[in-house]
């Protein structure tokens, strides 16, 4: 008993410090360098944009279909030269003995055509050096068929598909050029997947179409197969004078910290309390039902932070700007969001990636994410449970006037708060050495312990209580 009291001293002084660490703006990870210390690479993983915005889809919600206007006129195809810059130089800046991810994104990225990834996997092979690489494309999957399938297989590509749900959920917004809807070329797409056995997983964008119906659209991805889904909420605003000024018709990221004075949303945005909900809905079904046997990602990494782990996604992170992008042309952004004149780090076939990373402008961009976080978020029950999330969408003030909340505030602390109680059996289960799953059986109760706030449990503190029946 002794040994066990000791025990749980130790890990609530851990959760304390955790806690104070957030309060205060630092992280638990964040130590003083000594004199010794060698500075490591920086870990960075780059998402490519060979084709551009380029796009056979005329989806509203795009942020990225704008981008064109960003771009000089012409073909936006990447060039073999930059392609060999990009894999050469990619490859070489990621640290020794672990894997090199290749993600591969658009606009739709399968327009350049398959000789082009060809010859980037004919690139990997050639500056590998001993390391291993992976390939994921991201696509609205219309131009998927057999000999697609057949190179993504035999590579193992792991292929992200753009599918929101249902047919009219998923036909209200991802319209084609002649304005139709693209479920039915989409569903082509995933069932040539399937029948070659590619790995894939969906990301589904949350619009207003599918807030409204969260089992109908989780019922329809396990029904069609899907054994991943990851759920995007749109958050995206009317342009204001800095978009005007670059001919976009979206308004531009926010800098970190920055006081938005007029907000206006666009029409295919979620409402903040709706998207709460949404994610509170199938996240009763699949605790229930569905852990370990269906892979909710939105819930993987809000148990990754529960648990102190890295979340494995930037927006969920303490900091970020480690997520950079390159254009066909070789030019490097600080992220995807971000990809605006200012946020240019320079170009592959001139610059060194790892010095673009560690270049003061990067680093004040990642560390602005912790450092212009709201007092509100650093008193917030559940704050390390999203760190504020993407800066892209802090155009809110807080309830004392202090600009940087995140729009989607309410609906993610309405979330954690409701699944808190849930997270902290399965963190317990994880702990023993049982799978987490084990969560659905009968005799598992979970008993809820009010926070602050009124419900669930601090994310920092995580002191449910557990009842165990035999």
């Amino acid at each position: 008993m002794r040994k066990r009291g000791k025990t749980e001293n130790k890990k609530k002084l851990r959760r304390q410090a955790r806690a104070k660490a957030f309060a205060e703006g630092t992280t638990s990870a964040q130590t003083a360098p000594t004199a010794t210390d060698e500075p490591e690479p920086i870990r960075f993983c780059m998402m490519a944009k060979p084709i551009g915005p380029a796009c056979n889809l005329r989806c509203h919600y795009c942020f990225y279909l704008e981008k064109d206007a960003l771009l000089e006129p012409g073909d936006h195809r990447m060039s073999e030269e930059v392609l060999e810059a990009y894999v050469r130089k990619y490859i070489a800046s990621q640290l020794a003995g672990g894997t090199v991810e290749f993600h591969w994104q658009g606009g739709e990225p399968t327009l350049i055509g398959l000789d082009f990834y060809r010859k980037a996997v004919e690139f990997q092979r050639r500056y590998a050096n001993g390391k291993r690489f992976t390939n994921t494309i991201q696509t609205n999957g219309t131009l998927l068929d057999e000999e697609w399938c057949n190179f993504l297989a035999k590579g193992k590509w792991m292929v992200g598909l753009s599918l929101d749900g249902p047919k009219d959920v998923h036909d209200t917004y991802r319209l084609d050029t002649r304005g139709e809807g693209s479920f039915d070329g989409v569903m082509r797409g995933l069932e040539v997947l399937k029948r070659h056995r590619v790995e894939f997983n969906v990301l589904a964008s949350v619009t207003p179409a599918s807030t409204a119906r969260p089992l109908e659209v989780y019922d329809f991805f396990k029904e069609a197969g899907v054994k991943f889904v990851q759920f995007m909420p749109i958050v995206e605003r009317l342009p204001d004078r800095a978009a005007e000024e670059l001919g976009l018709q979206l308004a531009v990221g926010v800098r970190s910290g920055e006081a938005v004075q007029t907000v206006r949303m666009t029409p295919w945005s979620v409402e903040t309390e709706a998207y709460g909900e949404f994610l509170c809905r199938i996240f009763d079904e699949w605790v229930r039902n569905d852990v370990g046997s269906f892979a909710v990602m939105n819930f993987e990494w809000a148990l990754a932070n529960y648990m102190g782990r890295p979340a494995g996604v930037c927006q969920w992170m303490p900091k970020c700007g480690r997520s950079p992008i390159i254009e066909y042309n070789g030019d490097v952004y600080a992220c995807d969001h971000y990809m605006y004149p200012e946020y240019r780090l320079g170009n592959v076939l001139t610059d060194d990636l790892q010095e673009m990373m560690e270049s003061p402008k990067q680093c004040r961009f990642g560390e602005a994410k912790l450092d212009a976080l709201p007092k509100y978020c650093r008193q917030c029950p559940v704050g390390p449970a999203c760190w504020g999330e993407c800066p892209k969408r802090r155009f809110c003030h807080t309830p004392d006037g202090e600009a940087g909340l995140n729009y989607l505030c309410a609906g993610y602390r309405r979330f954690f708060e409701h699944a808190a109680p849930h997270f902290h059996v399965m963190a317990k289960l994880v702990q023993a050495g049982q799978p987490a799953s084990k969560i659905m059986e009968s005799e598992i109760m979970v008993i809820p312990q009010a926070s602050p706030a009124g419900r669930g449990i601090p994310f920092h503190e995580n002191e449910d209580r557990v009842s165990e029946g035999r």
